[in-house]
């Protein structure tokens, strides 16, 4: 008998999971909250662009129509992007449209031998109306930087409630229409807090609406490393961290003794990648200046994907005043506005933007009714999700996460993922045991520690990008070594069409 497959979420992930688990035969219902596809690129920022040259985001069977010269696309371009993509494929008419997931219950008689289905409640977003679909597999497409804002906790009396202005987490600042969002922050006394990429692009965008007549004042409490284009000293980003021969400096999850013997002995060079960039980095910006030098190494930040790409002009906007720089290790609130260490007088504020990222874990543990499977999902907060190959839950075989590790290329990760998830749905492959598969997401584990330090949470395999796509096409049967000639397998950067071809339409 098929399996129903309900997919939730029709962002990128969601899309590639669905076309994918179509060309097994299998028959998916994709569930979206919203009136069409895109997931987060339907909520951003009106200035919002593709951090990756295009090249390095791209579907591997579906390649960016060649009219579009922009290295890096606007928000408004990906979408008709990913809108395309569905339509081309035959997508659209397996998605429910404004149908919100409230959540998702094994019914059953066990929930260790999972012979029973899924319930799904979903929303009807305009009627509110309630229904349930029963399904046999679940994959959740939903992403971690959404849906459960993360805001910071202030002692009493010094939150925002004591203030006399407006706060917003840059979740409901990108929820907004272009028209409300202009309109919120013209002419205002803006802080923004936070030291990622929207909190980046928030600042920019206030700058270039208020100038240095209303400059917008970011706060950070870490300062990171941000690129002004995809190259350091005239070297393509992807010649160092995008091939094979970069991770030969690195050790990665079970690897042989010569390979974890090869990355200790040429750690040297990894320590001189580094520098490398953060030199040029150094010599192109002036972060010196606005005391805004990392302390972590530029290693250190992409292996647990805190890079990003500065928003165009950004510094200058930072020369001319528009833009004024703050680090602050704490802040409160006052009537007036902020309070940050180290300062004698409040900064005077009409609304404050907390970019403080999401709270990704808790928006996917809020997916369960059971409190069983809340727990599976969320145990402890020095662990990470326990998924096997980063999809396969070890205690909830009929559930797969797509989108929920990081890499260079989200879009390419997710794509090799789908294709996995629809060979392993279609039988082409076991899954090994329990305690074979345990042993693995330990292993993985502590590599994403080792490297990510504080920050494994994210589960970022930006660094071991390679030899983790190596595990997904073994699994599948395919040739694992994608490119022509040893110079090339080793040195020139992968991307998407490297693994174009691993998932044949099934002819069943």
């Amino acid at each position: 008998m098929e399996k129903r497959v309900g997919i939730i979420g029709a962002g990128t992930s969601g899309l590639l999971a669905c076309k994918y688990i179509l060309d097994r035969g299998f028959n998916p219902i994709v569930f979206e909250a919203a009136e069409s596809v895109g997931g987060l690129w339907n909520h951003t920022i009106e200035s919002t662009k593709l951090q990756n040259a295009k090249e390095t985001y791209q579907f591997s069977d579906f390649p960016w129509p060649s009219s579009l010269q922009e290295v890096f696309p606007t928000h408004t371009q990906v979408l008709k992007y990913l809108e395309s993509y569905a339509q081309h494929f035959g997508i659209i008419p397996y998605i429910k449209f404004n149908s919100k997931v409230i959540d998702i219950d094994y019914v059953g008689e066990s929930y260790e031998k999972m012979e029973g289905k899924w319930h799904i409640t979903v929303q009807d977003t305009k009627c509110f109306s309630t229904e349930v679909h029963r399904v046999e597999f679940v994959v959740l497409c939903i992403g971690r930087f959404s849906g459960v804002p993360n805001i910071p906790e202030f002692p009493p009396h010094q939150g925002p409630e004591v203030f006399n202005g407006k706060v917003i987490h840059s979740m409901d600042n990108a929820y907004m229409d272009k028209a409300s969002a202009a309109e919120l922050i013209r002419r205002k006394r803006i802080a923004v807090v936070g030291s990622q990429k929207s909190a980046l692009d928030i600042a920019s965008e206030c700058a270039n609406a208020n100038g240095v007549e209303y400059p917008c004042i970011m706060i950070q409490r870490t300062a990171h490393w941000f690129l002004p284009s995809g190259s350091c000293w005239g070297v393509s980003l992807g010649y160092l961290y995008s091939n094979r021969f970069s991770e030969l400096l690195i050790h990665k999850p079970g690897e042989s003794f010569l390979l974890k013997l090869l990355a200790t002995m040429l750690s040297p060079l990894r320590w001189g990648i580094s520098k490398f960039v953060e030199s040029h980095l150094r010599w192109k910006l002036p972060m010196r200046k606005y005391g805004m030098i990392p302390k972590s190494s530029f290693f250190q930040e992409i292996s647990s994907c805190r890079i990003g790409m500065l928003p165009e002009k950004f510094y200058n906007k930072v020369e001319e005043g528009s833009i004024i720089l703050k680090k602050s290790q704490n802040f409160s609130f006052c009537k007036e506005g902020l309070v940050i260490s180290g300062e004698s007088l409040p900064l005077k504020t009409d609304l404050v933007i907390l970019a403080t990222g999401y709270k990704g874990d808790q928006k996917l543990k809020n997916m369960f009714k059971s409190q069983i499977f809340q727990k599976y999902i969320f145990s402890a907060a020095s662990s990470l999700v326990p998924l096997f190959r980063q999809i396969i839950h070890l205690q909830i075989p009929q559930l797969a996460i797509i989108g929920y590790s990081e890499s260079l290329s989200n879009l390419c990760s997710a794509e090799i993922r789908s294709q996995w998830l629809a060979h392993f749905l279609d039988g082409n492959f076991a899954l090994p045991s329990i305690k074979k598969m345990k042993k693995d997401v330990m292993i993985w584990d502590n590599t994403m520690k080792q490297y990510a330090g504080n920050c494994f949470r994210r589960s970022c395999i930006l660094s071991i990008n390679i030899w983790c796509n190596d595990q997904f096409c073994k699994d599948m049967g395919q040739e694992h070594k994608r490119k022509k000639g040893i110079f090339a397998e080793y040195f020139q950067p992968y991307g998407p069409m490297d693994y174009a071809g691993l998932s044949p339409v099934s002819e069943r």
